[in-house]
C-alpha cells in the first residue's frame, strides 16, 4: 500500500529515467542556483513528466532543505502555472472528479477498492471521461500524466477530499484492511481521534521495519496530529526514526529533538541513536555530550539496551570522522552498556571493530557480523583491506541478496532503509575505486545517488568519491558531484584544494596543480577516513603529516604512493636502475589505474631526465592502463604529453615564477640552504651575488652548489637551469 508520496519514490524506483535526462536538469538547476540532491531530482522528474520547466519552477518553490534530501518533498507538490495552465480547460462531472481524486488520494494502485469505490467497472471507466486520464493493467491502475493527481488535489477543496476520505475508509473497511482504513479515517477527521493515532502508529512501525521509510513518516506524522502524551512521544519517536531511516536529517532532527528533554524516557532512549545520527550529518561532529548525562534511570533492559545502541553509533560516526579520542570516550561507554545487557558479541564487538577499521587499525578482532552494515559492510571492508577486494564486493553482493531475512544488532529496524543501502553502495563504489575500475565506480555510483541518501555515509564520502571521480573520467567536475556537493549540509565541508590541484595537473599547469597541494598540506592536509586516490605526483615532498591517524587503505594503494615518492626521490646517478627497480615492483599491482599513475611519473622523470626512449615506453604503458581503468581524462593528459614530446633545446623561456613546481620536487632532495642557491642559480644569479644575499662566503655558494650538482647528477650552472625548467614543464 502506497500514499501519493510513496507512489511517486516507488515510480522513481521503478521508472527508467535516462541518467542523461537527470544529468541535463541537474545542470539546469544548478544554472538557476536551484543546487538539488540527485535522488530528489529523479523523484521530481517522475512525478512532473520529465517536464524542465514544471521541474524548474516546483523546485524554485522548494526550500533548500527539501531540494537537497534534508526533509521529504511536500505531499502534493506545489501547483505551478505550468501544471495549472495544462489542465486550465478540463471539463469533469463531480463523480468523475471524485473518481480521479480517489485515485490521487489512494494509498496504493490496486484497481478492485477504485473500481468499488465508484461503483463502475473498469471498461466503464475507461470508455467515459476517466478513462483518457488512467493507465488500467493487470489489475493495477497509474495515472497516465502524474501532474494531473497534483492539479486534483490543489484545486479540489478541503472539504470535497474529506468526503472522498470518508468514502475510501468505508470502502476498506468493508474489505477488511485495516491500514488502509485507518489513513483514510485519520485523514478524514477533522479533530483528534486518539484511536487512529495508536493504529497509525502501530503502522507506522511495521513500515518503518519493513524499510518503507516515507511512508512509515507520513503515517507517524499523521498519528502525532491526533496523540497526546506519551502516545504523541511515540509517534514522534516513529516519525524521526522513519525520517533518519530516509535520510532526512533536518526532519528527524526536529522529530526526535522534541522528546529531549521532557519527553518519555523509553522515547528519548530509543531516539537517541537516530538523533546523534542526524546532528553529527548536519553539523559535521558528534555532538559533545558525556555519555553517561544519557544513562537510563531505571534498570530497564530495554532502556539500556537502547542506550547502548545509541552510544555504538556515536562512536562509528566519530571514527567515520578521524576522532580517534572521542571514539574511545563513546566505545567506553559502549562496553559499560554491552557489559550489563549481555550484548557484547552481537553489539559491542562489530561497533569496536568497525570503529577501529575506520581509524586504521586493521588488526582487530575477528567479527563474524549479521545484517547489511555488521556482516556486510564491516566484512567487506576488512576483506578488501585484506588485500582481497573481489572477495570484498561479493562480501557485498552476497550480503545485498539476503538482506531480506538477516536482522543487523547495530542497526535493528533500519536494515532495509535507503540510509543503510547508501551504505552499502558507497562501499562498493569505494571498493571499485580501490580496484582500479574508474568508469565503472562513477556509474555505480551516479545510479546509487539517484536512489538513496548517498551522502550521509561515512561522513560524505560519497561526495568527495564522486569529485575525484569525475575528475579523473571528465577532466572536471559535472552535474552530478556539483549537485551532490552543493547539497551536503554546512557542517560537512569538501576539501576543495585537492581537487582543484588534480584539474589543474590534468590540464597541464603543474605550477599551480603544486600551489594548490602546498595550500593543502598547510592546512594540514584533511583527508576522508577511508583513504582515496589524491594527487601527490606534484605533492610537497618533505611535508609532515599533522595527524598520525593511518591511511585506511588497501596496501597495494599504500605501495603504489611509495612507488611514486621513490620516483620523486631518484634524483642521483642512480636514477637508472632505481626507475628499472620501481617498474618491475609497480608490475605486480593489480590496480591499472595505481601502476598507471606510477608508469606516467617514471615516464614524466625520465623526460626530465632527457631519456626520450624510456621515456615514451613508459608512457604508452600508462596510457593504455588509464584507459583500461576509464579514467580518460588522465589517458587525455598523457594523450597531450606525448603529442609535446619533441621538446626544443635549451631553456625555455619561462619566468622564474613558473619554476614551482620544479621547487617542490626538489624539496626532498637538497637541503633549504640548497634549495635556495639552486634556485637563485636557476635565476641567472653569479656565486658572488647569491653569497652577498645569503651572507655567507663565495667558497660557501661553491660547496652547496657543488652538492647540487652531485644529487641532481648535473655538471654545470646551464645543464642545472635545463633540468629546473624541463621539470617545471613536465612535471
Amino acid at each position: 500500500m502506497k500514499t501519493p508520496e510513496m507512489r511517486r519514490r516507488r515510480r522513481a524506483e521503478g521508472t527508467e529515467v535516462s541518467l542523461e535526462v537527470i544529468e541535463s536538469m541537474l545542470d539546469d538547476l544548478l544554472e538557476h542556483e536551484l543546487s538539488t540532491a540527485p535522488h530528489v531530482l529523479r523523484t521530481l522528474v517522475v512525478e512532473l513528466n520529465a517536464d524542465l520547466p514544471a521541474v524548474r519552477e516546483v523546485a524554485a518553490h522548494l526550500t533548500p532543505q527539501q531540494r537537497h534530501g534534508l526533509r521529504p518533498l511536500p505531499a502534493p507538490l506545489p501547483l505551478v502555472p505550468p501544471i495549472a495552465n495544462m489542465y486550465a480547460a478540463i471539463e469533469l462531472s463531480d463523480a468523475d472528479r471524485d473518481l480521479l481524486l480517489a485515485a490521487a488520494l489512494r494509498l496504493d494502485d490496486r484497481l478492485d477498492p477504485l473500481l468499488e469505490f465508484a461503483t463502475r467497472t473498469a471498461h466503464e471507466i475507461l470508455v467515459g471521461p476517466a478513462g483518457p486520464h488512467l493507465v488500467i493493467h493487470a489489475g493495477r491502475y497509474r495515472f497516465a500524466d502524474p501532474r494531473l493527481a497534483i492539479w486534483l488535489r490543489e484545486t479540489t477543496a478541503a472539504a470535497v477530499q474529506v468526503r472522498v476520505h470518508e468514502r475510501l475508509e468505508a470502502v476498506f473497511r468493508r474489505r477488511g484492511d485495516r491500514v488502509s482504513a485507518a489513513w483514510h479515517r485519520a485523514r478524514s477527521s477533522l479533530h483528534g481521534d486518539p484511536a487512529t493515532a495508536a493504529e497509525l502508529i502501530s503502522i507506522a512501525r511495521e513500515l518503518s521495519e519493513a524499510g518503507d521509510s516515507d511512508r512509515a513518516l507520513l503515517h507517524a506524522a499523521e498519528a502525532a496530529a491526533h496523540a497526546a502524551g506519551v502516545e504523541r512521544d511515540e509517534a514522534r519517536l516513529v516519525a524521526g526514526a522513519a525520517a533518519i531511516g530516509a535520510g532526512y536529517a533536518a526532519e528527524a532532527g526536529e522529530w526526535l529533538g522534541d522528546l529531549f528533554p521532557e519527553g518519555a524516557e523509553r522515547c528519548r532512549l530509543q531516539g537517541l541513536g537516530g538523533l546523534i545520527v542526524a546532528l553529527a550529518h548536519l553539523h559535521g561532529d558528534v555532538p559533545d555530550i558525556d555519555p553517561a548525562a544519557l544513562r537510563p534511570r531505571t534498570d530497564d533492559h530495554d532502556d539500556w539496551y537502547s542506550w547502548t545502541r545509541a552510544v555504538a553509533l556515536a562512536a562509528v560516526l566519530c571514527a567515520e570522522r578521524g576522532d580517534r579520542a572521542r571514539m574511545r570516550t563513546w566505545l567506553d561507554a559502549l562496553r559499560e552498556g554491552c557489559a550489563r545487557i549481555g550484548a557484547e558479541r552481537e553489539l559491542r564487538d562489530p561497533a569496536v571493530a568497525l570503529s577501529w577499521l575506520l581509524t586504521g587499525e586493521q588488526e582487530t578482532i575477528a567479527v563474524e557480523g549479521s545484517g547489511p552494515v555488521s556482516g556486510s559492510v564491516l566484512g567487506a571492508l576488512r576483506t578488501a583491506l585484506e588485500g582481497d577486494i573481489d572477495g570484498g564486493l561479493r562480501t557485498l553482493a552476497n550480503g545485498d541478496g539476503s538482506m531480506g531475512g538477516e536482522a543487523d544488532p547495530f542497526v535493528s529496524g533500519f536494515e532495509h532503509s535507503p540510509l543503510v543501502r547508501a551504505y552499502r553502495d558507497v562501499a562498493e563504489t569505494l571498493l571499485l575505486v580501490w580496484r582500479g575500475d574508474i568508469s565503472l565506480a562513477r556509474q555505480r555510483l551516479i545510479t546509487a545517488s539517484i536512489a538513496a541518501p548517498v551522502a550521509m555515509p561515512f561522513a560524505g564520502l560519497a561526495v568527495v568519491l564522486a569529485r575525484r571521480l569525475d575528475l579523473a573520467v571528465l577532466g572536471t567536475l559535472g552535474p552530478f558531484a556539483r549537485s551532490m556537493t552543493a547539497a551536503l549540509p554546512p557542517g560537512l565541508r569538501v576539501d576543495r584544494l585537492v581537487d582543484r590541484g588534480i584539474e589543474a595537473y590534468l590540464d597541464g599547469a603543474f605550477a599551480k596543480a603544486a600551489a594548490y597541494l602546498q595550500l593543502w598540506q598547510d592546512r594540514g592536509a584533511p583527508e576522508t577516513a577511508l583513504g582515496i586516490p589524491g594527487l601527490d605526483e606534484v605533492a610537497p615532498a618533505g611535508g609532515q603529516r599533522h595527524d598520525d591517524r593511518r591511511r585506511v587503505e588497501p596496501r597495494e594503494q599504500s605501495l603504489a604512493r611509495e612507488l611514486r615518492r621513490r620516483v620523486s626521490a631518484a634524483a642521483d646517478g642512480r636514477w637508472r636502475s632505481e626507475f628499472a627497480a620501481v617498474h618491475a615492483e609497480a608490475r605486480m599491482l593489480r590496480s591499472p589505474f595505481a601502476r598507471a599513475r606510477v608508469e606516467a611519473m617514471l615516464g614524466v622523470h625520465s623526460m626530465i631526465r632527457d631519456d626520450h626512449a624510456t621515456a615514451r615506453r613508459y608512457l604508452q604503458t600508462a596510457r593504455r592502463l588509464f584507459a583500461d581503468a576509464g579514467a580518460a581524462a588522465w589517458a587525455a593528459s598523457i594523450d597531450r604529453r606525448l603529442a609535446l614530446f619533441q621538446l626544443r633545446e635549451g631553456p625555455p623561456d619561462e619566468p622564474p615564477d613558473l619554476l614551482a613546481s620544479c621547487r617542490h620536487a626538489w624539496e626532498s632532495l637538497l637541503t633549504s640552504r640548497e634549495l635556495e642557491v639552486a634556485m637563485l642559480v636557476v635565476g641567472g644569479a653569479p656565486n658572488r651575488d647569491i653569497a652577498e644575499r645569503l651572507i655567507v662566503s663565495v667558497r660557501t655558494v661553491e660547496v652547496h652548489l657543488g652538492r647540487v650538482f652531485s644529487k641532481l647528477d648535473v655538471r654545470t650552472r646551464v645543464e642545472l637551469t635545463v633540468l629546473a625548467h624541463r621539470t617545471s614543464r613536465h612535471l
